[in-house]
């Protein structure tokens, strides 16, 4: 079977991958990439507070997450399952928070290269946001500072490991 494609629709696409501009398929993809790699925020997790640490273990391991970090005894885990990554903590956080990681990959492993958290800091303040707490932009190696959304949501950026040096 022989599909009609009307060429408006042809014109359309070839618009979206070749801009008015004049930019090559390679040029906008690229430039698109590089707007994407703008801010590189690290590993994602949602972090929730619990006020159990053991029964909501025990709940979420249930539901087929594993940990693969953190203690019982000093009241967090972070769980896993699949592509989902949850991190449990009894008296630490007021709210549930959205965590960025970096530095990390989605298994909590170092990356060879990332935004250190004081870089993204910087570059937040730049677009507007500003921390309610703010990492030492004197200091290297891990730090963590953290926004509110709109509707008051706290998001952590957490950085656990220290940038690589460059060679």
């Amino acid at each position: 079977m022989r599909y009609f494609i009307p060429s408006f629709v042809l014109l359309i696409c070839y618009w979206v991958l070749f801009p008015i501009s004049g930019a090559s398929l390679e040029e906008t993809l690229k430039n698109n990439n590089a707007k994407s790699l703008e801010m590189q925020l690290g590993h994602f997790s949602v972090s929730l507070t619990v006020k159990d640490i053991n029964a909501s273990k025990d709940f979420y391991e249930k539901l087929g997450f594993k940990i693969i970090g953190g203690d019982v005894k000093n009241k967090y885990v972070v769980l896993k399952n699949g592509t989902s990554t949850i991190g449990l903590f009894q008296g630490m956080f007021d709210k549930n928070t959205l965590t960025f990681n970096p530095g990390w990959d989605a298994d909590c492993k170092t990356l060879g290269e990332f935004q250190d958290v004081r870089e993204l800091q910087q570059e937040l303040k730049k677009r507007g946001l500003n921390p309610v707490v703010a990492a030492d932009e004197s200091t290297s190696g891990p730090a963590f500072f953290t926004l509110a959304d709109p509707d008051g949501n706290p998001i952590l950026f957490d950085q656990h490991v220290a940038k690589p040096t460059k060679k």
